[in-house]
């Protein structure tokens, strides 16, 4: 296997419930390959998005540690530089249209030159949007929104993705084309794709599948 890009070790994570706890993730151990594309279904509160934000350094486990090329997270510079995430309800900001919410991943790091918006262009173009860059959210569908978002996941060429059931606000024809868009870009990018998803479908397309049960990974 290459070396892996991500790494989280035993973690575990809890929320209060009434008088107790309920505890979500109980010791979860998961790599991921450089380039590796990864899936992972469970039941509707299984805590697939908690891991999620985990893996993001979103949110602190109760315990465990989760590595990035062997560092641990070091901050919303580093996160920004290393990490892209695709979310279900696409959080595109409304008064910028797509060029500007593209450039949106670029501006956390600094440095907004014409190279970043040529950059920009080119993978609006790749999204099949280079019609569109001047369309404010409002004026776009829903899976021309995702793909806005994708292409931002994917502006500061991070070594991951993280997709957080990308189609769940999607029609089928406009959820299978942003999956086959995102595995796609993906791959040719080099960047490896954790993806959270209840379809079966889609998670048979990515090279490991995992389910999350009773709070712990299995899986190929």
């Amino acid at each position: 296997m290459s070396e892996a890009v991500l790494s989280a070790r035993a973690l575990r994570k809890s929320y209060r419930s009434g008088d107790g706890r309920l505890e979500v993730l109980r010791g979860v151990d998961l790599d991921i390959a450089a380039g590796e594309s990864v899936s992972i279904r469970g039941q509707s509160g299984s805590g697939k998005s908690t891991l999620l934000n985990l893996l993001a350094g979103l949110d602190a486990p109760d315990s465990g540690s989760v590595t990035w090329s062997g560092s641990p997270d070091t901050g919303a510079g580093r996160r920004a530089a290393f990490l892209g995430m695709v979310f279900q309800s696409f959080y595109l900001v409304p008064e910028l249209d797509a060029l500007g919410n593209v450039l949106l991943a670029r501006r956390i790091l600094g440095g907004l030159d014409s190279g970043a918006k040529a950059r920009a262009r080119e993978l609006l173009g790749k999204v099949g949007l280079s019609d569109r860059t001047r369309h404010l959210p409002n004026h776009l569908s829903g899976g021309e929104r995702q793909r806005v978002a994708i292409a931002r996941a994917l502006m500061n060429s991070p070594k991951l993705i993280l997709a957080d059931e990308p189609t769940g606000n999607l029609d089928e024809n406009s959820g299978n084309g942003v999956i086959e868009l995102l595995l796609g870009l993906c791959a040719s990018a080099g960047a490896s794709l954790v993806l959270v998803t209840h379809n079966a479908a889609y998670a048979a397309m990515t090279r490991r599948s995992l389910t999350l049960t009773a709070g712990s990974l299995g899986g190929r």
